[in-house]
């Protein structure tokens, strides 16, 4: 039986194209027909359908054109699917005033991030920063103890005819959190949504004034709270916080491999390992690695992100959170050393962030001291 391509073509008009309503000729799905005696070779070009519905498109081509053209045919048919659009970055809504928002993340709990996050706001405050701290770990907020500021309730301010949440403030760092709004034994049992709800308050509901950094004290993991901040926040950079053995490191690869999402991406600004090792007071030229040996380190290594420092493990750091008074105050400790060095590396990189990556405006620190300078 000799056949033509009219014929196959009109074959072809009795198949819808898959998710488009159109038949495959009409739509130009079929984008080449060529016939040679018994052969049937097809170029079908679809816009990303599920592997199921391709395969159902390819079996209904086969038994029309053997129903309608030729029982025998020789039929061939080349699909190429489009690749679907890139999927665009989230992108939050800023606040005005405030210029850079970083975010303080921990794959797993017990690491030190809050701990971690209120030495970096308090050392940013002392380099003459104006800094604020939002709280984010609404299941276990801990930055009010962390301040001395348990108890406290942020007062109502009118701006702008609207009433506002002022953050309660101490040395020099403003903060929100849960933790004002519930019971010391209370606890927060809430779904996704509901946390999210009253996350969003604590950022858009109040009135954090000109801040040169906001920390975001994120809850440990990945989840719902994660995903609020970075649909509700334009961030500027993420720091990971982790210790050095394998359990901790391997929730940190997460973390930010959930940073890196097509998307979120949002740039990581750097790793810090905390307990990196202990030196007792009656031998300190010695170094105890508890927790393993620069494990932080080498991931950052391996994932190509910059290494912000190590933090010892130290008692004096664990009795300062529990009294509200944060270590980044012991002045000319080591401890404290250790913290600055680790704030001036993340603001380093943040510099770097910001000069390479649109739209945020740089902060420029001159010698690390003051933010006045901004670019």
């Amino acid at each position: 039986m000799k056949f033509t391509k009219k014929n196959v073509e009109d074959a072809l008009k009795t198949i819808t194209t898959p998710g488009g309503g159109g038949n495959l000729i009409d739509s130009q799905a079929v984008t080449n027909i060529m016939v040679f005696g018994d052969e049937i070779d097809i170029d079908v070009r679809l816009s990303n359908p599920s592997l199921q519905a391709r395969k159902k498109l390819e079996v209904s081509i086969l038994e029309v054109l053997h129903e309608k053209v030729y029982p025998k045919a020789k039929i061939k048919i080349n699909t190429k699917v489009d690749a679907p659009p890139p999927t665009a970055p989230i992108k939050g809504h800023p606040i005005p005033g405030i210029d850079s928002i970083i975010a303080v993340s921990s794959g797993k709990g017990g690491v030190g991030k809050s701990t971690v996050t209120a030495n970096l706001a308090v050392t940013l405050a002392q380099m003459g920063c104006k800094v604020g701290i939002l709280d984010a770990d609404i299941y276990g907020p801990s930055i009010p103890t962390m301040f001395d500021v348990e108890g406290q309730r942020p007062l109502s301010v009118n701006v702008g005819g609207k009433s506002k949440m002022a953050p309660v403030e101490n040395y020099g760092v403003k903060v929100l959190s849960i933790g004002f709004f519930t019971q010391p034994n209370q606890a927060v049992i809430w779904r996704g949504p509901m946390a999210a709800k009253a996350l969003n308050q604590m950022i858009f509901d109040a009135h954090w004034g000109a801040l040169d950094f906001l920390l975001i004290d994120l809850p440990p993991g990945t989840g719902d709270i994660h995903l609020s901040i970075v649909q509700s926040l334009p961030l500027n950079g993420a720091v990971v916080v982790s210790t050095p053995q394998n359990v901790a490191l391997a929730d940190a690869k997460k973390g930010i491999a959930m940073f890196n999402q097509e998307n979120i991406q949002v740039p990581v600004l750097g790793i810090i390992e905390n307990m990196a090792y202990f030196t007792p007071e009656e031998l300190p030229d010695n170094k105890y690695y508890i927790f393993g040996r620069q494990g932080a380190q080498n991931l950052a290594e391996d994932k190509g992100v910059p290494f912000l420092g190590a933090l010892p493990l130290v008692q004096a750091v664990r009795e300062a959170s529990d009294l509200g008074r944060p270590a980044a105050l012991q002045e000319g400790t080591p401890i404290q050393q250790s913290i600055v060095e680790v704030t001036q590396n993340m603001v380093t990189q943040l510099l770097k962030r910001n000069t390479t990556l649109p739209p945020t405006k740089a902060v420029a620190i001159t010698n690390m001291v003051g933010c006045a300078a901004i670019k």
